[in-house]
């Protein structure tokens, strides 16, 4: 059992990240600025903002991984890398490995780029989402060696408007974005929250990003 804390616990994937890590039972808590509608009886709900890193330390304190499901908006927006930079330095002084949900935007369309933000079929109010992602993904890789982190970015079609079907299935790719033979790019929130809690229970990607797809 692993004691594992989800910032950003109650959102679309840190609620589905914190209901499969409990079902496994893992001990979880969730850290955020809203309690869920629906609360889970096996999850340990903690009020709080990102940007307050005290407390943010002391949810973390004792925890064996630290998941960051947040996105720039409200207020992260303008400041979303530096926290989530700085939240990677409070889980290594608490020697706690870190996972991060990325964004789609960062993948690349082919091994030799561009990236799915720079399409020109990309959706410009999703860009400064990305740039805010990309900005993340660039400083981890360049964070201090001591800090274990991964990335995990879904498909470019995941979120609460695609919800999709659990499949119970995933391929993972590295940095290019998966599509099937429809030309699709899709996994749903279940099956997300499945790898990223699989890669919980067995590491694998270390100091690196993954992504996962039907």
């Amino acid at each position: 059992m692993a004691r594992i804390t989800v910032l950003g616990g109650t959102g679309y994937a840190g609620s589905r990240i914190a209901h499969e890590a409990a079902a496994r039972g893992h001990a979880v808590t969730s850290f955020s600025r809203t309690m869920p509608a629906s609360p889970l009886p096996e999850v340990n709900y903690v009020l709080g903002s990102a940007l307050d890193l005290n407390a943010v330390a002391e949810a973390i304190s004792g925890a064996d991984v630290v998941v960051i499901s947040l996105a720039p908006t409200g207020d992260l927006e303008g400041r979303f890398p530096k926290t989530v930079l700085d939240i990677a330095e409070v889980a290594r002084t608490a020697g706690a490995r870190l996972g991060v949900v990325g964004g789609a935007g960062t993948l690349l369309m082919t091994p030799e780029g561009p990236a799915v933000a720079d399409a020109p079929e990309y959706p410009p109010a999703y860009r400064e989402f990305s740039v805010a992602a990309d900005g993340v993904l660039q400083g981890l890789r360049a964070s201090d060696e001591t800090i274990d982190w991964f990335v995990l970015t879904p498909a470019s079609e995941f979120g609460a408007y695609a919800p999709g079907e659990a499949l119970g299935r995933y391929r993972v790719g590295t940095d290019v974005l998966l599509k099937d033979d429809e030309d699709h790019s899709q996994i749903s929130g279940v099956d997300f929250a499945s790898a990223f809690v699989d890669e919980v229970d067995e590491p694998v990607h270390h100091r690196s990003r993954f992504t996962v797809a039907y």
